[in-house]
């Protein structure tokens, strides 16, 4: 094998270059002055001078060109270092080696910068994790703990020193790293925990490292005001309507007992009375209707989920208008794991509304179809009718613009939709030709 040349060092090749650049001038002053006719002392002192200047040049080209580069070399040690205080001197414009230097200082005002707003940021960051009133945890790889903030240690129970460090087993938080993302938690993941805790995990990474971010959140007093607007809501639909049938029950029931009252009583007294006694008996069974519907929906069973063919439901639940034939689009077949019979009664509702919005068209129109999209089977029913005017109040309970109308059925189809795992929407199309109503529902997991 060959032998691998050593390199010369820079600075050792700059040096020499210059002694070869001058070298020729030095032989030709050395052949002239030695042979020539001078006299050994102008022969000495000239090659001295020669000699002199010769290496004193070759110097002051090497530190001319070798300084530079130690300066730029101390000053990105500098930079990767940390350091960003340092500059060079001497950094001009229009200049090769100025221009170099410029640069350098530049990435290091750059670097300077982008280091402060780092640091601010951090600082900030840190501030509002310690201050933040939900529990904050990070884990490397070997879900090792890197990280809690002060509503995490006050969760655990235990100060920052004793849990950093700690695999999330040693401190009861290793299925919190396992499974669903987002989640509620039950009572034996946190013990110590009081009420109801929401968990959220996130991954990132640090050092090309892969970490998790787990973050618990207390849901007691979100919930407990959720809970609190939803009574205050009931309490409002309810003595609306309430106060929609008694009113006039009471101001019937005055009347009528003045008329009996009143001595001698009137020829159409009997008339007035059967009269007062038919609106009392109305409005007492529009209550008795009212409240009936606010029972069907507050007491929803919980769906038994089975098997069944969504095809077939669809097309059993479509034979059962009379008013209309709806259509039935052929589309792939489905097979759903729910509760048929509450789905099927969603399904009835929707169709319901469809035909009662399409029955003023000159031609009306509605039709069911169906579709996979994602991890989601999709029901679409369509209406030729005049759409939406108002989408606000599409899912509040017992509000409807129908007359005779009981506000639940839309309310009814959203919480068994729920209950499911899905969801119901309602669109106007962009054409303005009708409404669309979407029942998203889950597909089995394979």
């Amino acid at each position: 094998m060959a032998r691998r040349t050593r390199a010369l060092p820079h600075e050792k090749a700059v040096f020499l270059y210059c002694l070869l650049g001058g070298l020729p001038a030095v032989v030709f002053a050395m052949v002239w002055v030695w042979g020539g006719p001078h006299a050994p002392e102008v022969r000495g002192t000239v090659t001295l001078l020669v000699a002199a200047c010769w290496l004193g040049f070759a110097s002051a080209a090497q530190q001319r060109v070798v300084r530079p580069l130690q300066t730029m070399s101390n000053l990105l040690l500098a930079l990767r270092e940390g350091d960003f205080s340092f500059r060079a001197r001497g950094a001009r414009r229009n200049d090769p080696l100025g221009d170099v230097l410029a640069e350098i200082n530049g990435l290091g005002d750059t670097l300077q910068t982008q280091r402060r707003g780092a640091m601010e940021a951090t600082a900030l960051l840190s501030a509002v994790i310690k201050e933040i009133d939900v529990a904050i945890f990070a884990f490397d790889s070997e879900r090792i703990l890197r990280l809690v903030n002060p509503a995490g240690q006050v969760l655990i129970g235990q100060p920052a020193e004793r849990l950093l460090g700690r695999s999330a087993q040693a401190i009861g938080l290793e299925e919190c790293l396992d499974g669903e993302p987002n989640r509620i938690l039950g009572p034996n993941i946190l013990p110590r925990a009081s009420g109801r805790w929401g968990m959220r995990r996130l991954p990132f990474r640090e050092g090309g490292r892969p970490h998790q971010l787990v973050v618990f959140g207390d849901l007691s007093r979100p919930l407990r005001e959720e809970q609190l607007r939803a009574w205050q809501r009931l309490v409002r639909v309810l003595g609306h309507e309430l106060n929609n049938s008694l009113a006039p029950i009471k101001s019937i029931a005055a009347t009528l007992e003045t008329s009996m009252d009143r001595l001698p009583r009137p020829p159409d007294w009997a008339e007035d009375m059967k009269s007062g006694l038919g609106i009392i008996t109305s409005r007492s069974e529009s209550l008795e209707k009212f409240l009936q519907g606010y029972t069907r929906l507050a007491k929803l069973p919980p769906p038994q989920s089975a098997p069944f063919d969504l095809p077939a439901m669809l097309r059993r639940a479509a034979a059962l208008e009379r008013r209309l034939e709806v259509e039935v689009d052929a589309g792939v077949p489905v097979e759903l794991v729910a509760d048929e019979a509450q789905l099927e009664q969603a399904v009835i509702n929707l169709v319901k509304n469809a035909v009662e919005a399409s029955l003023d068209q000159q031609t009306p129109v509605v039709r069911i179809s169906w579709r996979t999209a994602g991890a989601n089977a999709e029901i679409c029913i369509d209406d030729n009718g005049t759409g939406i005017g108002d989408t606000a109040n599409l899912f509040v309970p017992f509000f409807t613009t129908k007359p005779g109308g009981s506000g639940i059925g839309l309310a009814l189809c959203q919480q068994i939709a729920e209950n499911h795992g899905g969801s119901i929407g309602l669109y106007n199309r962009d054409d303005r030709s009708g409404c669309s109503a979407i029942l998203r529902l889950p597909l089995p997991k394979r």
